[in-house]
């Protein structure tokens, strides 16, 4: 059971069938040692969190030689070569279609599974055969939720995953002209028990993925004429896919460096298979996780409250509240969110899964209910500020309160507000003040809490703790060791089992609220 704290004051014509479906209302361990004067390669021998005479999978897979011809060379501009997967993610050994288009006469595809592999990050598993070009139709449009699909594109291969580890994959399409694109699939687990888990944002990606000139913040004119459902059924555009490639892909492979028993899933399995986390010691949001179905949160409340731990990489997480609806090449591949509850046609039947923000009415679940932060900041640039430097996140670290990293803290971030629905104990174990664009100062917290039941759950407050374990020029070395250890320490940790039984949360909020003088401002 978690006990929660309220203050006042917080307040094709198959697609054009499912789309009018939509309109209707669809349904411990200290860690590697990592410190000032540490170096990150000394993560790279590091043992993994229970030593046993099996190895991990993963460890084993990581033993493989690996490449760095995964990264892209010469990326496509608009449509010199672009194409999408029928599936979002299929077990080992199941097929999916690729959807090519290209202007060149040919192309190639190859399957990259992304991971540690002494640090190339990432292996060949897989190429095609030259295969011949074809310029695909148009983005097709349907309305009136503006969702746009490659409804019109024919198939250009069925790959076959036969022998394919599970993990991340990037299939690199390219040209017989040089241009090079991404095409995302995951490998997915079928069960996580005694797993770490690892969720692709598959949602947040879709979210932000503008091909065909819409997403779910803008179209042609701004906001107005937004999407209010966006397909899987077309290519990523440059922001669709760095939702992975930025946010999501140096958590997978510092994951795998650490040599744990992992499992990796989307948040389509996360929204589909309630017992799919059963007996997993933790599942991890990897970075910008922000698109949330009632049935995703719903699973990782009951995996929480059995013992799982949680952790978010990043912030804004479970902001949104989607659906999933289905489309032509199959089920759950349709996120819908009007952002509206005025609009959502599921207002008169189901308020409760109406897709405005979570924290909004009719039926308000704000997000700390579960990450026990509330997301504040847009944009945000600020340093991460130490002020619980005992806390065993931070052992081997180095640091002292008041320790400061530069440029961490951004460009979205949460902090504590009790005004909002707050899991107790809860560890504030960061304060930072924050410059809001021009207009507000206020703060930006990373927490951690702990349940009955054992779990411990652990919120960054920040989007750039992924970057910087990718060694973004954006921080100093510095930064990268201490984001590097603290990741390490809570993977251990985490890895074991119900991390609160052997760290449970020391309750600080109350130093760190309004009442408390030591904020630097408030929220609007």
């Amino acid at each position: 059971m978690v006990v929660w704290s309220r203050r006042a004051g917080g307040a094709g014509a198959r697609l054009v069938a499912a789309l009018a479906l939509v309109t209707a209302g669809c349904s411990g361990p200290v860690g590697i040692p990592v410190g000032p004067k540490a170096s990150p390669s000394s993560l790279r021998d590091a043992p993994a969190a229970r030593p046993s005479p099996v190895r991990p999978a993963v460890e084993v897979e990581n033993s493989l030689p690996g490449t760095t011809r995964w990264k892209l060379g010469r990326k496509s501009p608009n449509a010199a070569i672009e194409g999408y997967a029928d599936r979002v993610a299929v077990r080992s050994g199941e097929p999916f279609r690729l959807f090519v288009s290209t202007t060149a006469d040919g192309y190639r595809a190859v399957a990259y599974r992304i991971g540690w592999y002494g640090g190339t990050g990432g292996r060949e598993v897989w190429r095609s055969p030259a295969m011949p070009g074809r310029r695909q139709p148009k983005p097709v449009v349907t309305r009136p939720l503006n969702t746009v699909t490659a409804a019109a594109w024919k198939p250009s291969m069925t790959v076959r995953t036969t022998g394919w580890p599970e993990g991340d994959y990037l299939v690199k399409l390219i040209s017989t002209a040089g241009y090079e694109r991404y095409v995302p699939v995951t490998v997915r687990s079928t069960d996580t028990s005694g797993k770490v888990v690892l969720v692709n944002a598959v949602t947040t990606w879709q979210a932000y993925n503008l091909w065909g000139g819409y997403d779910l913040y803008r179209g042609p004119t701004g906001f107005a004429d937004r999407s209010r459902a966006v397909s899987f059924d077309r290519p990523y555009d440059d922001a669709g896919i760095s939702r992975f490639t930025t946010s999501e892909r140096a958590a997978v492979v510092f994951a795998e460096r650490m040599r744990l028993p992992l499992a990796y899933i989307t948040d389509v399995e996360l929204a589909t298979e309630p017992r799919l986390l059963t007996g997993a010691r933790a599942v991890i949001s990897l970075g910008h996780d922000e698109y949330w179905s009632k049935a995703m949160r719903d699973h990782a409340i009951r995996a929480r409250d059995a013992g799982t731990n949680l952790a978010f990489l990043g912030a804004n997480a479970v902001y949104r509240h989607i659906r999933f609806a289905n489309t032509p090449h199959g089920s759950n591949r349709l996120v819908v969110c009007y952002k509206s509850v005025s609009e959502d046609p599921m207002r008169k039947r189901d308020p409760a899964d109406t897709t405005q923000d979570w924290r909004q009415p009719p039926n308000a679940r704000p997000e700390s209910e579960l990450t026990g932060l509330a997301y504040d900041c847009f944009p945000a640039d600020a340093a991460f500020v130490v002020v619980d430097p005992g806390n065993w996140l931070f052992a081997g670290t180095g640091v002292r309160k008041g320790s400061s990293f530069p440029h961490l803290v951004g460009v979205e971030s949460d902090r504590l507000d009790l005004s909002y629905p707050t899991p107790r104990p809860i560890e504030v174990l960061s304060n930072s003040p924050v410059r809001c664009g021009t207009e507000r100062s206020t703060w930006a917290n990373s927490a951690y809490y702990t349940t009955d039941s054992g779990a411990g759950v652990f919120d960054t407050g920040t989007m750039r703790w992924v970057p910087a374990l990718a060694h973004s020029k954006h921080f100093d070395a510095r930064t990268w060791r201490f984001v590097e250890g603290v990741t390490a320490n809570l993977l251990r940790a985490f890895a074991a089992g119900p991390a609160g039984r052997r760290h449970p949360a020391h309750d600080n909020a109350d130093r760190y609220t309004h009442g408390g003088g030591r904020q630097a401002g408030t929220s609007d």
